[in-house]
């Protein structure tokens, strides 16, 4: 009999740093208005498709603990287990990227100082990280190997949620195969929206965002 299950990646609502246009890597910032109604909104779609949740993995920054307890609150995961217990974990190898001496800078005034080639190379580029920071290859070697240990077995049985970062989420999308590390970088994800992943006996068959 198929073994079908899913993974869902969940990027964090918008916080204060996305609404400033500010790089935030490891730097604890909240989740704005509109960022808390997208987590909302992320966990009515879980609800609105039927999906029951056993496992929810995120980083430990704020904005994704946020975003993942808003939307499991939303999407009414509890009700689906025995005692409303589901098991969450937080673990920093699923952070987003750290950029270095660029935290806290707005982007547009980072490109005029140092010029939007530069800029962009360190945004943009697989593996040329920026001062004192984490290049996305940086960021898929952290992630790869707690994927592969912790996460991935998991697959096979359980359905799974990630709440994490643009990053750590693009090297989720490397290491399960979707994307390319030189395609990845012109994949851009929302905030707030649902990508499902659906596996059959551990085999990804197809993805989609949620509506």
């Amino acid at each position: 009999m198929p073994v079908m299950n899913k993974l869902v990646l969940l990027r964090h609502g918008q916080s204060q740093w996305n609404l400033e246009n500010r790089f935030t890597g490891w730097k604890d910032v909240p989740l704005t208005e509109k960022g808390i109604i997208e987590a909302n909104n992320a966990g009515l779609l879980l609800k609105k498709n039927n999906i029951k949740i056993d496992i929810v993995f995120s980083s430990v920054l704020e904005r994704a603990n946020k975003t993942a307890e808003i939307a499991i609150k939303a999407s009414e995961i509890e009700k689906l287990h025995k005692n409303g217990i589901f098991i969450y974990e937080k673990d920093q190898r699923l952070n987003e990227r750290d950029y270095g001496d660029l935290v806290g800078l707005n982007k547009a005034e980072t490109a005029d100082k140092f010029g939007k080639e530069q800029v962009h190379i360190w945004r943009r580029s697989y593996d040329t990280p920026p001062p004192n920071g984490e290049s996305l290859k940086d960021v898929v070697d952290r992630v790869s190997p707690y994927f592969t240990e912790t996460i991935e077995p998991l697959i096979l049985k359980k359905n799974i949620l990630i709440a994490a970062h643009g990053n750590s989420l693009r090297a989720i999308m490397i290491k399960v195969g979707l994307y390319k590390p030189e395609e990845i970088s012109s994949i851009e994800i929302p905030t707030g929206s649902p990508l499902c992943l659906d596996y059959d006996n551990g085999q990804l068959k197809s993805h989609y965002y949620l509506n």
